[in-house]
């Protein structure tokens, strides 16, 4: 049941705007430690988001048009045993990020941007009998820059105000993760148990008003901690059923600029909740080198005020897909849909009827 195994974890890396308000991106990539010998991974994803609002009558009607962007993601892997009871890996992913561009209405001018790498080393131990514990270190680099263009600026500080800006450079911070599995190979039985650290960044910040630079100082952003339930079973011959349950706690993350702050007496962005995501999914092995796969993904809505910079609440996705083996190969390939949840922000616009498409490549190899 390799292949259908392999192919449970496709797609993990291609559902991006559907998670946490499109702030939180690849998931748990961590499945790499129990793929047999040595092994290496290359993964490719490309998004393609389709949001946009409705302006209320105040600000004149019309729609926002589409205010994000589509991108590429990448994501590396490499594990080696070290001995039939231990093993290593290496994880180059990236993790989290946000791409919102409004061309349309009043809202036009208004951009975020947040790039991150992260790279993961963890070891894998055997301690009894179908069970392993797992964990090492990560390091995460992040950088941000938002642009707020002058109507908003002014109706943010109360007083006509030209564009603002704030850049956040570059900056690096280490985190841990710690895990447990229990397995059955005779059935395909899997059951893990991972833990993600938090992180704050310290971000060198430079806010700017009309192109004039008006304070530098340290912006602290945290980067939530997660803990996620990974599972898969067989349940008939060549059958597999696999799926997860993620806890992130977004509600820490929230952007509060010095000088905007001060100006403002608010935060430029933040989620208000934590995230809950649902997955399930089968898979189903047609041959000793073809399989196919699909699978559900569900994150409840809060029904909170929405961020201008990641107006969804929640989201239905579907995805399918199939993996092929050519001698040590492995080709996996999926695409995925979905359904944005509507929202509504803090001055009335109304987002609805939003969607993303996601398709993403695996190529994995057995040495």
């Amino acid at each position: 049941m390799k292949n259908v195994m392999t192919a449970g974890a496709a797609l993990l890396l291609t559902t991006s705007i559907a998670s946490a308000g499109g702030i939180d991106r690849t998931g748990n990539p961590y499945s790499v430690l129990f793929e047999d010998g040595n092994y290496a991974q290359l993964s490719f994803s490309s998004v393609m988001p389709e949001v946009s609002g409705d302006y209320p009558a105040t600000f004149g009607g019309g729609s926002t048009d589409n205010m994000a962007e589509s991108y590429l993601s990448f994501g590396a892997a490499v594990k080696y045993a070290v001995t039939s009871d231990l093993d290593v890996a290496l994880f180059i992913t990236q993790p989290y990020g946000a791409d919102a561009s409004y061309e349309a209405g009043a809202y036009t001018g208004l951009a975020a941007e947040w790039n991150s790498t992260q790279l993961s080393v963890l070891g894998k131990f055997k301690a009894a009998e179908g069970v392993s514990l797992y964990g090492g270190l990560s390091i995460v680099q992040s950088d941000a820059e938002i642009t707020i263009p002058a109507a908003l600026a002014s109706a943010a500080a109360g007083a006509p105000t030209p564009e603002y800006t704030a850049q956040a450079s570059s900056d690096v911070q280490v985190g841990y993760v710690v895990g447990a599995a229990y397995e059955r190979p005779e059935i395909a039985l899997r059951v893990a148990l991972t833990y993600e650290s938090g992180v704050t960044h310290e971000f060198d910040t430079e806010e700017a008003v009309g192109g004039a630079t008006q304070l530098e100082s340290e912006t602290e952003i945290q980067l939530p901690q997660a803990v996620t339930l990974d599972f898969q079973s067989g349940i008939a011959e060549d059958t597999l059923l696999f799926g997860s349950i993620r806890w992130a706690e977004w509600s820490v993350w929230e952007v509060r600029p010095a000088f905007y702050e001060g100006a403002t007496g608010d935060r430029v962005t933040g989620i208000d909740d934590d995230v809950v995501t649902y997955r399930a999914g089968l898979g189903r092995r047609i041959n000793d080198d073809l399989s196919v796969f699909g699978r559900i993904t569900f994150e409840d809505g809060t029904g909170g005020v929405a961020s201008r910079l990641a107006p969804t609440d929640g989201t239905t996705s579907f995805g399918v897909g199939g993996s092929y083996t050519m001698n040590d190969v492995e080709f996996t390939g999926g695409v995925e849909y979905a359904l944005l949840g509507d929202a509504t922000d803090s001055a009335g616009v109304e987002f609805t009827d939003n969607s993303a498409i996601a398709v993403g490549l695996t190529v994995g190899y057995n040495f």
